[in-house]
């Protein structure tokens, strides 16, 4: 992981989503704004309560072609001193908790259903992972496909 700070020579925005875990829902939307829109923004993720990256987020992406396999789950310290253009809470306790971060010139709360509650069989899990990370890329597509924040 780079030191966080977009310098002049990268005029991409810095945007990070946060959520409680670090573990599904903030990994994927990590690995698709970065897939999706890597020229113009540069994307992180963390979390409230770090824990592990869910391996049914990393199969969910790599079945798009995203890999997201060499991200870990960050926690609030580890990003505390970056500069972030853009923060974004995927989910509702994370909103609540998200602290201050100077500098962050939007502050976006968008929740999206936790996949990792989902029961029954392991196909059902991966079937809710699809489902959340296709809602992460609808969003993220018409959030910030057709002009980006200023």
């Amino acid at each position: 992981m780079d030191d966080g700070r977009i310098g002049d020579e990268d005029r991409r925005k810095a945007i990070l989503f946060l959520c409680t875990h670090n573990s599904a829902r903030s990994q994927m939307a990590e690995g698709l704004m970065n897939a999706l829109f890597g020229d113009r923004f540069k994307a992180y993720s963390a979390g409230v309560e770090p824990t592990f990256v869910d391996p049914h987020a990393v199969a969910a992406l790599a079945e798009v072609d995203v890999d997201i396999s060499h991200q870990r789950s960050k926690g609030l310290d580890d990003l505390r001193r970056w500069d972030f253009d853009i923060v974004v809470t995927v989910c509702d306790r994370a909103a609540e908790a998200c602290p201050m971060f100077p500098g962050a010139r939007f502050v976006i709360h968008r929740s999206f259903p936790d996949p990792a509650l989902a029961q029954g069989s392991e196909e059902e899990a991966m079937e809710a992972f699809r489902l959340v990370r296709d809602d992460i890329r609808q969003w993220l597509e018409e959030t910030f496909g057709s002009k980006p924040p200023r």
